[in-house]
């Protein structure tokens, strides 16, 4: 796992400084399926790259779970919205099954970009990337059926259908457990 960001070098846009940086910084840690990465009304202080296994944002709301995003191998996961805030956040972090993953603090991702113009440039491209999909998952939720919601997943991550429950899939496509129940079984 140390040579995660060499190996990974499409994550980290084929730069070899930038990954030896990040490397120099993550800790390794693991999380037992359940597990809570991060809980909510705590201010999120890091970000997780995902070495293995899955994991999935979610909160409560009129006492049910709603997903809101899930990551596996590759991915990062974090509350966004405390993490770039610094607030205390909404969301809950949570390993879907027992997840190995690189955590990296925002204090130390701050400094390496008051260092460097270059590692700056990557946390914007990176925050970039991070807008485009959640732009992408609006859109997604308001523009389209459930049935293309959950076409669209499986055509993506079709993996995730075998590791994921399907009620967090449900809540994650923006549907009841029976319609995502009904268009599995056709």
């Amino acid at each position: 796992m140390e040579n995660f960001f060499i190996d990974n070098a499409e994550l980290l846009l084929q730069n070899k400084e930038i990954a030896e940086a990040l490397e120099k910084i993550a800790t390794i840690k693991h999380f037992k399926k359940g597990e809570k990465m991060h809980t909510a009304n705590n201010i999120c202080k890091h970000f997780f790259l995902i070495t293995s296994g899955v994991a999935r944002v979610f909160y409560f709301r009129d006492g049910k779970d709603v997903t809101v995003h899930i990551a596996q191998e590759q991915e990062s996961i974090t509350a966004i919205d405390s993490f770039v805030q610094r607030k205390k956040s909404k969301y809950n972090v949570e390993a879907i099954e027992d997840v190995d993953c690189l955590v990296i603090s925002r204090d130390d991702i701050e400094e390496l970009s008051a260092k460097s113009h270059q590692f700056e440039h990557f946390g914007r491209l990176f925050l970039e990337k991070l807008y485009i999909n959640l732009a992408e998952r609006l859109d997604s939720l308001l523009l389209h059926t459930s049935i293309e919601r959950y076409e669209d997943l499986f055509s993506k991550k079709p993996d995730l259908f075998n590791r994921v429950p399907s009620k967090h899939l449900a809540s994650f496509l923006g549907m009841t457990p029976e319609t995502f129940s009904r268009i599995r079984g056709k």
